[in-house]
C-alpha cells in the first residue's frame, strides 16, 4: 500500500494500440488469440480430473480442455496468470494498489459484491454459450473477421448500454 498519490490512468488510445499490438505478438509467437473462459475452462477440468478422472474424461467439454496437457501446459492458463501478475504488478506502480469495494453511495459492500458475483456468472453462462468470453469473441473473433464475432461486439455493447441504464442507482 502507498501513501502517494496515484499516478493517472493510461491514455485509452495508447493502450488500444498496445493491446493490438500484444494481440498480434500473441498470434505471431503462439499461434492463438487472447482470451480468458477457457482458461478458468481448464482450471475446472483439471480440478474434475483431480477428483474423478473417469468422469473428467467422459466429459466432452472436460475432455477436450484436458487435452492441453496439463494446466500450466494451456496458452490461456498462463496468458491470465500473466494478466494476473502484470495487474498487480501496475497497481502497485502506479500508486493504486489497494483493498477497496469501487461502489456508489447508496449501494452497500454486500450488494455490490451480490451484484459482482450475479455479473460474473451471467458473464461466465454466456462465454460456454457463446463458445468464447468477450475478449475471445471481441479481440480474436474481431481480428479474425468473424461474422459473428463482431455481431456478438455488437450485442454487448447494446446489452451493456441497457444493463448500464438499469443499474445506475449502483453507481449514483
Amino acid at each position: 500500500m502507498s501513501a502517494r498519490a496515484p499516478r493517472p490512468y493510461a491514455d485509452p488510445y495508447l493502450t488500444g494500440v498496445g493491446l493490438g499490438l500484444v494481440l498480434l505478438a500473441a498470434f505471431v509467437l503462439v499461434g492463438r488469440g487472447l482470451g480468458a473462459s477457457g482458461a478458468f475452462a481448464t482450471a475446472a477440468a483439471t480440478v474434475v480430473d483431480a477428483a474423478s478422472p473417469a468422469a473428467a474424461r467422459a466429459n466432452a467439454f472436460f475432455a477436450d480442455h484436458l487435452d492441453a496437457g496439463g494446466l500450466l501446459r494451456d496458452w490461456l492458463v498462463v496468458e491470465i496468470l500473466g494478466v494476473m501478475i502484470g495487474g498487480f504488478a501496475s497497481a502497485a506502480l502506479a500508486g493504486r494498489l489497494r483493498l477497496a469495494v469501487d461502489r456508489g453511495p447508496r449501494t452497500s459492500i454486500a450488494e455490490r459484491v451480490l451484484l459482482a458475483i450475479g455479473g460474473g456468472a451471467v458473464m461466465g453462462a454466456g462465454a460456454v454459450l457463446a463458445r468464447g468470453c468477450t475478449s475471445g469473441q471481441a479481440l480474436t473473433g474481431g481480428a479474425l473477421l468473424s461474422v459473428g464475432s463482431w455481431l456478438f461486439v455488437g450485442a454487448a455493447f447494446a446489452t451493456a448500454y441497457g444493463a448500464a441504464w438499469a443499474l445506475r442507482r449502483v453507481w449514483t
